[in-house]
């Protein structure tokens, strides 16, 4: 439900211009615009469902009811779609952060200054998208992950712990609890910007361990420890043990293998890219097995109630202390009904917001619409302080491949392509094939379903998924004969920002009660739908740059940027300039 808008992807082009000019249209990498284009089908068939069915359900996986060509459908694109394509975008942003950051330092100019205004102009539209269009947005969520990697490679520790500080002040103000998650992820940020550039040494007994490696042990280990002490205790709260038994172990790991592998420092942004997104899958997976293999924490407290003694009335008055006492430690059977009626609550909060979502968008007016979105807004903001720390892994990664020199000669390093094409595509699909035969639908509440393990096997699997994808693509572009037709995607891909959003307006319009309300499209015929206005999404971008330099959102994004107006229509004599320098 993504997209990168049109990052800035051409090599830099020695001499560099003093000033922010245009370039010419033969340095850009074609590759990444064809890449560009054809993630922007897979982002299409996968935020299409989400126009015509509650976004509230999005954790269910394929609607139960769904047969024939409906189910076909939505089970192909579950497993072979969804997941694989915003992380291809994602590989893109960084790439165009890295080709800016590399013009800028050739050229001698500030780099930070002019990359927040892009980053500020990302996260209006963004918010302008969730709010007036679509609660699906990703555009917000990139803009906050990229702020989120400025403090990763340049971030000041004082002025990260201050930030973590006030954060953390306002989480205790009633009602503004979502501050402490932004503090988490803020400190997670600081964090890995102690991995990525600390130089500092722990010296202990002839080791030599870095502060990072110092810090993510002493933290697994005491979530280690915390668990350990929950499963024996037999009245200790249930929920937590879980977490902390899989995540525990796993920073210990995670703690260790950054100690062991330290060095060489030029390997540490993609060393930690490929962790951060592994770290994620992983703790999902361990999660739902032990999940899977423990007993429901209702059931527990269930049997503790049934094997409890009944009460019996104190043959003497008890003393003030004793009285208190009693009164602090719950029952067996009031930790049974505090559970019941915890999950009765989740249970009717996620059947209410679905019930306003389908009436909403399915017949409700343009403002309740907006309305809806603009309260649900403050969490997603909130959400994407968490979200954003796997979005930095996945910019560092794409980052990786500009500055190895992987993409700006693709042709060059074409066997390396066709190995992601024929490795890694076929390992990340099967993968999610592997989790399907474990789950396809999911019944909130239920433990045993083994819906965690699944998806988290289908996390795992979409990166090499994503990376086989951009192997396929580029492979296909450098073949001959008919497949290297390919580049025909290039075009749209130049405008990926506009067609994004043009593919969230149409859906809207035509979906939404407020529009021509076709709300509850069957997905198959959402396929159809997708193809005809991809199709004419083609044709439009190929008009249009056949006449404009960048597409209408490109050209208000760069004018934002660089605080000049870019040429728009094409200058006949002098020819298309393609892009605008950095």
């Amino acid at each position: 439900m993504n997209a990168d808008p049109a990052a800035e992807d051409r090599p830099a082009a020695p001499p560099a211009p003093a000033s922010f000019a245009p370039v010419a249209d033969r340095q850009r990498i074609v590759a990444l615009d064809v890449v560009r284009g054809f993630a922007l089908l897979g982002i299409f068939l996968m935020n299409i469902e989400w126009f015509n069915r509650p976004i509230a359900t999005m954790g269910e996986g394929l609607p139960r009811d769904a047969t024939g060509l409906d189910w076909l459908a939505g089970w192909f694109i579950a497993y072979f779609v969804a997941g694989k394509f915003w992380t291809i975008f994602s590989l893109l942003f960084g790439m165009g952060f890295a080709v800016m950051l590399v013009r800028a330092e050739q050229a001698g100019r500030p780099f930070v200054r002019v990359y927040l205004r892009r980053i500020l102009a990302l996260a209006v539209f963004g918010a302008a998208h969730f709010i007036f269009l679509w609660d699906g947005d990703i555009l917000f969520s990139y803009a906050v992950g990229a702020l989120g990697l400025l403090i990763v490679l340049w971030g000041r520790p004082r002025w990260i712990l201050l930030g973590v500080a006030v954060l953390v002040g306002l989480g205790f103000i009633p009602g503004a609890s979502d501050f402490f998650g932004v503090a988490a992820g803020l400190a997670i940020m600081g964090l890995l910007g102690l991995y990525l550039r600390g130089q500092g040494l722990l010296r202990w007994k002839g080791l030599d361990m870095p502060w990072f490696s110092v810090i993510v042990m002493g933290v697994g280990l005491a979530l280690s420890v915390a668990a350990a002490v929950l499963w024996l205790l037999p009245d200790g709260p249930t929920e937590p043990r879980g977490p902390l038994s899989v995540f525990g172990p796993l920073l210990l790991v995670v703690g260790w293998l950054s100690w062991k592998y330290h060095q060489p420092e030029s390997l540490r942004s993609l060393r930690m890219a490929v962790a951060i997104y592994i770290f994620g899958g992983l703790g999902m997976t361990l999660g739902g097995v032990l999940q899977f293999l423990t007993p429901d924490p209702l059931a527990v407290a269930e049997a503790a109630a049934a094997a409890a003694p009944a009460a019996s009335a104190p043959a003497v008055a008890p003393s003030a202390a004793a009285s208190s006492a009693q009164v602090a430690k719950k029952t067996p059977q009031q930790r049974v009904e505090e559970i019941r009626a915890d999950r009765k609550k989740r249970d009717e909060e996620r059947q209410r917001d679905k019930a306003e979502q389908v009436k909403t968008f399915s017949s409700g007016p343009y403002l309740d619409a907006v309305e809806l979105r603009a309260r649900h807004f403050p969490e997603k903001a909130a959400g994407d302080a968490g979200f954003a720390v796997v979005l930095v892994g996945m910019f560092l990664l794409g980052s990786w491949f500009v500055r190895s020199g992987v993409m700006q000669d693709t042709e060059k390093h074409l066997a390396f392509f066709r190995k992601l094409a024929w490795v890694a595509l076929p390992a990340g699909i099967g993968m999610g094939l592997v989790a399907a035969c474990i789950a396809v639908s999911h019944t909130p509440g239920d433990r045993h379903d083994g819906w965690n393990i699944a998806h988290g096997l289908l996390m795992l699997g979409n990166l090499p998924a994503c990376l086989g994808y951009v192997g396929l693509v580029v492979t296909l572009l450098h073949s001959r004969g008919f497949l290297s037709r390919i580049r025909v995607l290039a075009p749209l891909g130049r405008m990926a920002l506009t067609n994004y959003l043009m593919q969230s307006l149409i859906c809207s319009l035509f979906f939404y009660g407020y529009g021509l309300g076709h709300w509850g499209m069957p997905r198959s015929q959402q396929v159809l739908f997708v193809a005809v206005v991809y199709a004419a999404q083609v044709a439009f971008s190929h008009w249009w740059l056949a006449r404009f330099n960048y597409g209408p959102m490109e050209w208000l994004w760069r004018g934002f940027t660089y605080r000049q107006v870019p040429q728009m229509r094409i200058d006949k004599a002098a020819g298309p300039a393609a892009a605008q320098a950095v």
